[in-house]
């Protein structure tokens, strides 16, 4: 028979929710946290421990008189996730336990797969070697893709050398190889996580990942939009305002620098842009044509979306440093208002793969708690090496 949570289980669960935000903590800080009384902590904090959540590591320095607290930590056995970052031209994998703290990353040069079994079992083999030294179960993963992502599954216009992945069929590929909850989403909404996770300041907020293509993700009330159909985030289809250039012909690093040959630049690679800056008319003109679709793209959303920020991410990023004065001059001019722009940091294959780590927190705390609520047990407070759920 089924039965509702009660009143104790609701608060140990805002112990373990306490735990998972704010260990390694003392007893006493639990109390100051949740608001519950000693006993009630004591008691919530035998039972986690029982579960195999909890175990002590150490007591603090307070000299003088009276006995030392003991902190608590969450347990290594109780779990790990993992973040993936699966880019065109280099994938990472970032590992961490439960608490968000690293157990190892990998970053890998992306394997040219023709098949989709292919590619899910080299992710799924870089995803092993970053948990080698992880213990308890994996809990989730999240895989952040270069396209848009509907419902955690279907990926839509993806890059053009990874069209194979358009479609249900990675994500099915890769549950069928884990004991784990897999959940795909787009490179840019993993940027943008990242960021809203580390300022929480932020509520409305647009980010462009400038990569091998254009992707686009925003928020608002900080919390992430997704749409219900795949139009959603299709910002690159739209007119850059330079010719009959659409902005993911500007702002991808495929499309700038065929762009740039068109124009006469003789380029083994985008980055040569900035990293050899030249003061000739070709490469004027690039620059000003990229100028130009950073500034459409912040006005789109500007009178559209609102936001109070508008960030850049990707390989092109050093290049919109480049042009940036330039781009808020224009800005001001058309606009009654210019949100605050800003280029993130990034480090490839890792940044977006942080992103993800933080999407599989949220998702894996979440599902431990409703577990707490759920669970009924005989003798709560027997030994376990392994966590109860």
């Amino acid at each position: 028979m089924t039965t509702n949570p009660t009143s104790r289980d609701y608060n140990k669960a805002s112990v373990l929710d306490a735990v998972l935000s704010h260990a390694p903590l003392t007893r006493n800080k639990l109390t100051e946290l949740t608001g519950l009384s000693r006993a009630t902590v004591f008691r919530a904090v035998e039972e986690l421990w029982a579960d195999g959540f909890l175990v002590d590591c150490g007591v603090d320095e307070v000299t003088g008189r009276g006995r030392r607290s003991t902190y608590l930590d969450l347990s290594g056995t109780a779990g790990h996730v993992a973040g993936v970052s699966f880019g065109v031209q280099t994938t990472g994998v970032l590992v961490t336990d439960l608490r968000g703290r690293e157990i190892q990353q990998v970053t890998a040069p992306t394997a040219d797969h023709q098949e989709v079994a292919d590619a899910a079992r080299w992710l799924v083999d870089l995803i092993a070697q970053a948990a080698e030294s992880a213990q308890g179960p994996l809990r989730q993963i999240v895989v952040a893709v270069p396209g848009r992502v509907r419902g955690g599954t279907e990926i839509f216009g993806p890059a053009e050398s990874m069209k194979i992945f358009a479609g249900s069929d990675l994500h099915r590929a890769i549950e069928d190889l884990v004991d784990a909850p897999v959940l795909l989403d787009s490179d840019a909404n993993a940027a943008l996580l990242g960021i809203l996770t580390d300022d929480a300041t932020i509520a409305n907020a647009a980010l462009f990942s400038l990569s091998t293509i254009l992707n686009f993700a925003h928020c608002t009330d900080h919390e992430l939009a997704r749409g219900s159909t795949p139009t959603f985030g299709d910002i690159g289809a739209l007119s850059s305002g330079v010719g009959n250039e659409i902005l993911d012909e500007l702002l991808s690093t495929r499309g700038l620098l065929r762009f740039a040959r068109k124009r006469g630049l003789d380029l083994e690679r985008v980055e040569d842009l900035w990293l050899q800056p030249r003061t000739d008319a070709p490469h004027a003109e690039v620059l000003q044509a990229f100028t130009t679709a950073i500034v459409t793209a912040v006005s789109v959303v500007a009178v559209t979306l609102d936001p109070e920020s508008v960030y850049f991410v990707g390989r092109l990023r050093p290049l919109v440093d480049v042009v940036l004065p330039q781009v808020r001059g224009r800005l001001d001019q058309i606009l009654p208002a210019v949100p605050e722009i800003r280029t993130g940091p990034h480090l490839i294959g890792l940044s977006t793969a942080q992103g993800a780590v933080y999407a599989c927190l949220t998702i894996a705390q979440e599902r431990l708690r409703d577990a707490v609520l759920g669970a009924r047990q005989q003798s709560r407070l027997t030994e376990r090496s392994t966590p109860a759920f």
